[in-house]
């Protein structure tokens, strides 16, 4: 009995036989449909997924993104490793906004852990991703070029001439041109342009060599504020400074054993005219003591010129005025006497806050707010300062006396002062007469005296050791070469073939939008080449 495959059926008018009709047949019992085929990964094959997202270009490209963007807030918002003085203005102008932006760091940006964490990503991720193509392009680079194509005249570039040209002469002209030259019995093949890729690679390992600099730095080098008022010294050592911001491999035996003592501050500024006010110069003149033993050497630090003690430089980056005071209690003996380092609160006058406390007055403990003018003119009923230079200087003074609060253990600012505990000490007003220098405030209740008795300059430092600082200047400064030689080197190989008295030249370009310029090139290899 014959089967319906057996049976060969035609249509009337000689028509194709019908095909049969498709056989649905459902999937085998306890199977949904749907579901076969499909793979189950596993952890192995997560893990091995997952590891090819992270060091693919993409995500590489994703990180260096982020790393930009992270390190805006950086430069909006001031830093404490860079000027303290600057975060305690901000939380002081801002008390709600800084709290909170100082829960995501945003004012330690280059320590937080979201940083952090962007870093290391990225550092892994090129690391997977450049390394395996460097070993890729080294092999390449070992390759020989191919054999010549047998219809040279289909490639995008492709001459034929007459001529008695041998493969060893066409070899030597080409070598002449800088290309890589292989030859056959009747032809010769030749590239050049593996720079581009040589160039392409060297960016980005310097990147890798750049982000690793950066983390090596971070980890054994260190860095530091402190404030100095003319006349007084500094120590490389932790407890001298104001904030202290060591890596995890540093000591307090690391520290250069360097010290200074700051001799004079001058500050220059724009006399008259448009931009009067406006700084001209910055200049501390210090005496340098480079270990215990040597000796002394004068220095003048200004603004990037820093001072370098075997890698570890000081550099300038702030200065203020230090007015100082010497403080009477009521029983006559003195309380206080020194510079106070003052905060601007108009950097273009230079107008400063100030905050004197003296804790061991009696009978009762001191306080001052103080507001200093460097140059004082009347303006009404108020007083003002109208340059940023000491020409005339002034403070008014707003006394205060009562429990500081200093000795409760809690630990308390030197530019801020608590007053809501305190009392004050006669009449206040908004605008008290200005002490000129020498002049004394008599207190109320026989509290004491304040005399305001010159005028200091202090200077802030920030001093660092990076040991990743040269080989990050090396690492940027060969990604630069590399990304010009993967920006003007182009690939390109020239094959040509000698046949019964004829020379066929054949080229192409392995980069893009470089065509115009090879087309230039290829002829001048065709004239080259037709030389007798």
């Amino acid at each position: 009995m014959a089967t319906p495959r057996d049976v060969e059926t035609t249509k009337p008018d000689g028509q194709a036989p019908a095909e049969p009709e498709p056989t649905t047949q459902g999937p085998p019992s306890g199977q949904r449909p749907g579901r076969q085929g499909s793979i189950k990964l596993g952890l192995v094959g997560w893990l091995r997924w997952g590891w090819r997202t992270l060091t693919s270009m993409r995500t590489a490209l994703i990180l260096l993104f982020l790393f930009a963007l992270a390190s805006i807030p950086g430069s909006i918002y001031p830093q404490r490793g860079v000027d303290p003085g600057q975060v305690a203005r901000y939380f002081q102008d801002n008390p709600t906004a800084a709290k909170w932006l100082d829960r995501f760091w945003l004012f330690d940006v280059f320590g937080s852990p979201w940083f952090a964490a962007i870093y290391l990503l990225l550092f892994i991720s090129l690391a997977g991703c450049v390394l395996p193509r460097a070993m890729l392009h080294i092999k390449e680079i070992r390759r020989k070029p191919p054999a010549a194509p047998s219809k040279l005249l289909r490639l995008p570039y492709g001459e034929a001439f007459e001529g008695e040209l041998t493969v060893e002469e066409a070899a030597r002209r080409l070598r002449r041109k800088r290309f890589r030259v292989v030859t056959g019995p009747d032809w010769v093949a030749a590239e050049k342009g593996y720079l581009r890729e040589t160039g392409n690679l060297l960016f980005h390992l310097a990147l890798l060599a750049l982000l690793f600099a950066v983390g090596a730095g971070a980890l054994y080098g260190y860095r530091g504020n402190v404030l100095v008022v003319e006349g007084d010294g500094f120590a490389n050592a932790v407890a001298a400074y104001d904030r202290f911001m060591p890596g995890q491999r540093v000591s307090a035996e690391s520290l250069e054993p360097y010290s200074f003592t700051l001799k004079d501050f001058q500050a220059s500024y724009v006399a008259a005219g448009a931009k009067q006010g406006q700084p001209i110069d910055y200049s501390a003149k210090i005496s340098v003591q480079d270990s215990p033993t040597s000796a002394p050497r004068d220095f003048e630090l200004k603004v990037n010129e820093p001072l370098d003690v075997n890698g570890t430089l000081t550099y300038l980056i702030g200065h203020g005025y230090a007015p100082t005071f010497k403080v009477t209690d009521g029983k006559g003996q003195v309380a206080y006497e020194g510079p106070v380092p003052c905060l601007a609160e108009n950097q273009a006058t230079y107008t400063s806050e100030c905050v004197i406390k003296a804790p061991d007055a009696e009978p009762m403990q001191l306080g001052f707010l103080g507001r200093f003018l460097p140059t004082t003119v009347p303006n009404g009923e108020a007083w003002v300062s109208v340059f940023p230079g000491a020409v005339n200087p002034t403070v008014q003074i707003f006394p205060f006396g009562g429990d500081l609060g200093m000795k409760s253990g809690v630990p308390q600012s030197v530019y801020q002062l608590d007053t809501d505990g305190l009392k004050p000490l006669g009449k206040m007003s908004a605008e008290p007469k200005p002490l000129a220098v020498g002049d004394t405030l008599e207190l109320a209740d026989g509290a004491g005296k304040i005399q305001f008795t010159g005028v200091k300059e202090w200077i802030s430092l920030q001093i660092t050791y990076d040991p990743g600082r040269l080989p990050a200047l090396l690492a940027a400064s060969a990604a630069v070469l590399g990304l010009v030689l993967s920006l003007t080197v182009r690939r390109r190989r020239v094959w040509v073939r000698m046949r019964d008295g004829k020379v066929t030249v054949g080229g192409l370009t392995r980069t893009e939008g470089s065509g115009a310029a090879f087309s230039t090139e290829f002829a001048e290899i065709v004239t080259m080449l037709r030389e007798e």
